[in-house]
């Protein structure tokens, strides 16, 4: 298939820009595959689609406060370092994104602090965006983490774009450039069950599960279970080619342990639903899936790129949010809901008013 066969036109004004009001409010809109039906309902009647012994897994990621701000020593240029991944600790280098890169260069040092207690020298050229960066502190090691951290601000997507007053309009332009981050996006923009920090944007499937409806779900017999995908930039990576085959993956580092194994084997054998809940926790089982369906533990890293026709054989039903037009996720969607299914639904989705994004409603495709 081509990618120009995944063009949903979104409207704006239909990307999520904040959190509702309680975790378990939003939307969801139910397909069946087997027929392509649609029905409207609540997060909070995913209960009802699952039986006791069921499995859903989720992804237990969290995410890290990825987005810096520093200035370019000399000229004091106001520069955004996004950070990637660890390449080492003991020597504090980092893979990141610097924004704007035409101004970065090897040698050039960024200031993150008016006290320089943390420091950046760019050591290597990685992408048009990509720089290895090393970090210079007095902090040892088991502090520095901490500290940079402390520095860093919560990675909301790019397509969110809040009103502000004047004040703050000034406030954010000369510290912030387009990115009104606000105090609630520390919690919200995490889910309530992350655990293991190292991702750059948040399992956003798992944004809609409460306390109170993962008792629910308790209470029913739903069995709860976990993966790791640290989710990374690679999965919002813009595809550039129109056939899907030349497009390329970024890695994305995953765990899958003992229990979660188990819990497949056991659902299968009985014959009960498996539901991924994330695109990311589809291609992480996908990733290990023997072929009839069994997975094993696993701890490495996966360029799995999923699009129509693609045979699932772990999972037979998935929680996922709603997608950009032509995003990797959608691709991922419409291999597992069939793909006039799942282009019908993202035609009903707009037109009901649906709300897309990391913030946004949810879909659930079952048979």
């Amino acid at each position: 298939m081509k990618l120009s066969q995944f063009r949903v036109n979104i409207p704006e004004s239909q990307f999520a820009q904040y959190p509702l009001p309680y975790r378990d409010d939003s939307r969801m809109l139910v397909l069946h595959r087997s027929t392509g039906d649609i029905e409207h309902r609540n997060i909070k009647d995913i209960v009802s689609f699952f039986d006791e012994g069921d499995v859903c897994v989720f992804n237990d990621a969290k995410v890290f406060p990825a987005r810096l701000y520093a200035q370019k020593e000399k000229t004091m240029a106001n520069i955004e370092i996004f950070l990637l991944r660890e390449l080492n600790h003991e020597l504090r280098y980092w893979d990141v994104l610097v924004d704007p890169a035409r101004k970065i260069r090897i040698g050039n040092k960024l200031f993150l602090d008016e006290d320089l207690t943390i420091v950046a020298e760019v050591i290597d050229n990685t992408t048009s965006r990509g720089r290895t960066v090393r970090f210079l502190t007095d902090y040892d090691n088991s502090e520095f983490l901490g500290h940079l951290y402390d520095l860093g601000h919560t990675p909301l997507p790019k397509y969110i774009h809040r009103p502000l007053d004047e004040e703050h309009q000034k406030e954010y332009d000369a510290i912030f450039p387009d990115y009104p981050i606000e105090e609630m996006d520390e919690e919200r923009y995490q889910t309530i069950f992350a655990e293991k920090i190292g991702a750059v944007a948040v399992p956003a499937s798992g944004l809609h599960f409460s306390k109170q409806l993962l008792k629910r779900m308790e209470i029913a017999g739903i069995d709860r279970q976990f993966l790791t995908s640290y989710v990374s930039l690679g999965n919002f990576k813009t595809i550039e080619v129109d056939d899907l085959p030349k497009h390329k993956m970024d890695s994305e580092e995953m765990e899958i342990e003992q229990p979660l194994v188990d819990a497949v084997d056991r659902a299968h054998a009985q014959g009960k639903h498996i539901c991924a809940v994330g695109t990311e926790v589809i291609r992480a089982l996908e990733q290990v899936a023997g072929t009839v369906g069994q997975i094993k533990p696993y701890h490495g890293w996966t360029s799995k790129f999923i699009y129509p026709p693609y045979d699932f054989v772990v999972s037979d039903s998935c929680l996922v949010n709603l997608y950009a037009s032509q995003s990797i996720q959608l691709l991922c969607v419409a291999a597992f809901g069939g793909y006039d299914a799942v282009m019908n639904a993202y035609d009903v989705a707009v037109r009901e008013g649906y709300r897309f994004g990391d913030y946004g409603d949810s879909m659930l495709i079952i048979d």
